[in-house]
């Protein structure tokens, strides 16, 4: 039915445009070689169309360690039922550590999704209900050993709003105290210290694609200066 709907629209939609250009193009042969001044047309504001879809039916299909995955039903803005598939994450956190020499500290692990290694800022997954500057706090201290000093919110990313879920609150930090890496047991990383030329050399070349450091090198520059962090 959905289909069939769909299918039935798009003909319309074909008819009206074909139909618009055989007319515009009759006009403008009726006016070929009319030397009148062109009339200046007045712009008018372009009307918003109602985009909320609403959700009728939810159903999980797969319940994971990390993520769920529903497929809904959802009501379009013109009545029309469709199917919309979910990815459930609880979110996460990404922090830009800097030290005193105005170097930050990136993680490379290997991303199993992509299969392959990237260059990434320290980050990590909320727990259920945590505040995430609680879950940047513990996070800085598990990937690189130091702890985080002077906390500053840079935005929030949302990586892929399409089907997903999941919400990544951006921090920067400044290098405190080494107390040492608690990594979980199935996680292994190397360390490297960038400056944040350095970083944005690798994005801007291609070699860094990850979302949330294109992301936070960007903010970390804009709020620099802005005056928003030192």
């Amino acid at each position: 039915m959905i289909r069939w709907h769909l299918h039935e629209r798009y003909a319309s939609a074909t008819e009206t445009v074909s139909g618009t250009a055989v007319l515009h193009r009759n006009r403008m042969e009726r006016n070929r070689g009319n030397a009148c001044p062109k009339r200046k047309m007045e712009m008018k504001p372009e009307k918003l169309t109602e985009l909320e879809e609403k959700t009728v039916r939810q159903e999980t299909v797969y319940d994971g360690h990390i993520i769920k995955v529903r497929l809904d039903e959802a009501e379009l803005p013109d009545g029309q039922h469709a199917a919309r598939e979910v990815v459930v994450h609880p979110g996460g956190v990404g922090i830009a550590l800097e030290d005193e020499e105005g170097k930050f500290t990136f993680v490379t692990q290997w991303r199993y999704g992509q299969q392959m290694a990237m260059l990434e800022y320290p980050a990590g997954k909320k727990e259920p209900g945590e505040d995430p500057l609680t879950t940047a706090k513990r996070e800085i201290v598990e990937e690189t050993g130091y702890e985080g000093t002077g906390f500053v919110r840079l935005g929030s990313l949302v990586p892929t709003p399409a089907y997903d879920s999941e919400v990544i609150e951006l921090y920067y930090a400044k290098q405190g105290n080494y107390v040492g890496q608690h990594l979980d047991a199935d996680e292994n990383i190397n360390l490297k210290k960038l400056t944040l030329d350095e970083i944005t050399e690798l994005i801007v070349s291609g070699e860094v694609t990850d979302a949330k450091t294109v992301a936070m090198t960007f903010l970390i520059r804009e709020f620099r200066q802005r005056g928003m962090i030192e």
